[in-house]
Formats: C-alpha cells, structure tokens, sequence
C-alpha cells in the first residue's frame, strides 16, 4: 500500500500543477494521475520518472516561446493542453508495458518501454524546438521545402531536437534505476546501452511519426483560407477531411509510432 499511497500523490500533485498551469485538461489531468500512479506503484522510481522527465519537459517546450509558435499551433489537431487522448497516446503503451513487467519481470519489457518513452520524447521535442526553425522543413517524402506547420515536415534542429529527447530518456531511466538501486535494470545490459537504445528508438520513431503524418495522417483543409492542417476548425469554421484516413488522427499516429520506437528498442537491446 506504500507504493500506491507514494504514486498517488506524486501522480497527483503533478498532475495538479499541470493542470492549474493549463498544460492539462481535467480528463488530462485525471489520466496522467491514473497512468502515474501505476508506473510508480506497480513499475518502480525508473518507470514513474522516466514519464516524468517525457511529460515536465514537454510542458515546458510548449510554453517555451508560445506566441511565436501559436500560429502554427493553430493548425494542429491537438492544443498545448493535453487532454486524456494524448495522455493515452503517450502513455498508454508505457503503462501496459510495466503492468506486463510486473507480471513477468523479462527484460524486454524494459526494452520496450525504452522505446516508447525514447519516442514520444524525441518526437514532442522535435515539434515544440523545429517549430521554432528560421529555416523552412522539407518533406521526409518528396525532400522538397514546405510550409511550417506542414505534417511530415523535419527541420536540422528538429532532427537534433529529436536525438537528444531519446537519448536522455535512456539515460534518465538508467540513472533513476540507479538511485533507487535496481540492480536488475543496472546490471541487464551497460548503461551506455540504454542510452544508444533511447537515442536510435526516439529518432527513429520520431521519423516514423513524420512518415505517417505526411502519408497517411487524416488531413482537413480551411473552407475560408484553403489552407490544408490537422485542426477541425480554423478560421471560425469547421474544416473538411482532403485526404488521408480518417481514423488516423494525430493521437493513432503517435500510438503507431511509438511502438515502432519500441520495437527498435527492443532488436537493437538484443542485438
């Protein structure tokens, strides 16, 4: 019961601050409660601060220089305010991975989560610092120039923005195994080797995220200003579906590459 009692109120006092800081919505708020709890109680100080790390760090990117950023937040089909969809998308996988852990403690799991964090990671610190890019992105698919704001968009400092995302959540997971003196997550490979993991896992899953975003991402398109964007409405009205499916919303794709990030995870650890 200590466990539990310890997650919920760090789970709830970070979720609270989030949400007086509108980085949450009440069902964001009420999700990330839930998901944290369970990372610390039935995960350990590793799992819970590894999301920690994903989800304070990524608050604060999006508040970091918003005005400059609001235009293009305009167009995106989720707002800087989590609700309880992204929390899902962004730690659904993590939290099912640690329950599977708790019921058959295989280093996989580890690896898998890795990855998953290492991607979610890479991929919010790609949007929050490559939005700020002086420079035009170019499409992962045609490595032609377009719009910022412009899905399957990548930038150079995004890309780096990316790298360094996955690698500190590698690191991050080994060090707080560390502290907490989990010997089985120390001692289960070197720690270098999580870091690499992160590192390859969140770029990669990132990329995969630009890749389906750009291809197959439902995109709507403005009846006022006819610009194509993920959002529902802009412009005071609602926009129409142009292409792409329609259940592959921002928050399906973060799903889908995320566990691609996990699976990288994974082969590179048992490699």
């Amino acid at each position: 019961m200590g466990d539990w009692l310890v997650g919920i109120l760090c789970s709830g006092l970070v979720a609270w601050v989030a949400w007086r800081k509108q980085s949450l919505s009440v069902s964001g708020a009420i999700s990330a409660l839930i998901v944290g709890t369970i990372l610390f109680a039935v995960g350990s100080l590793a799992w819970f601060g590894s999301m920690i790390f994903f989800f304070v760090s990524s608050s604060l990117l999006t508040r970091w220089k918003h005005r400059a950023k609001a235009r293009l937040e305009a167009t995106y089909e989720k707002s800087g305010r989590r609700d309880a969809g992204q929390v899902v998308a962004n730690g659904g996988f993590a939290t099912l991975l640690c329950i599977a852990y708790a019921w058959t403690p295989e280093p996989y799991w580890l690896y898998l989560f890795v990855g998953v964090m290492a991607t979610v990671t890479a991929d919010t610190w790609a949007t929050e610092i490559g939005g700020l890019s002086s420079q035009k992105p170019f499409s992962i698919l045609s490595g032609k120039r377009v719009e910022a704001g412009t899905s399957g968009g990548i930038t150079a400092i995004g890309l780096l923005a990316s790298a360094a995302g996955g690698l500190l959540i590698g690191a991050v997971f080994w060090l707080f195994a560390w502290i907490r003196g989990d010997v089985w997550i120390m001692h289960v490979v070197d720690g270098w080797r999580w870091v690499v993991a992160g590192l390859l896992s969140g770029t990669l899953g990132s990329l995969t995220d630009s890749l389906l975003g750009a291809a197959w991402q439902r995109k709507n398109r403005c009846m006022v200003c006819g610009k194509e964007m993920e959002a529902s409405f802009h412009c005071g009205q609602a926009t129409r579906q142009s292409r792409g499916f329609k259940w592959l919303g921002n928050d399906a794709v973060n799903m889908v590459s995320s566990a691609v990030g996990g699976v990288v995870a994974f082969l590179l650890m048992n490699g």
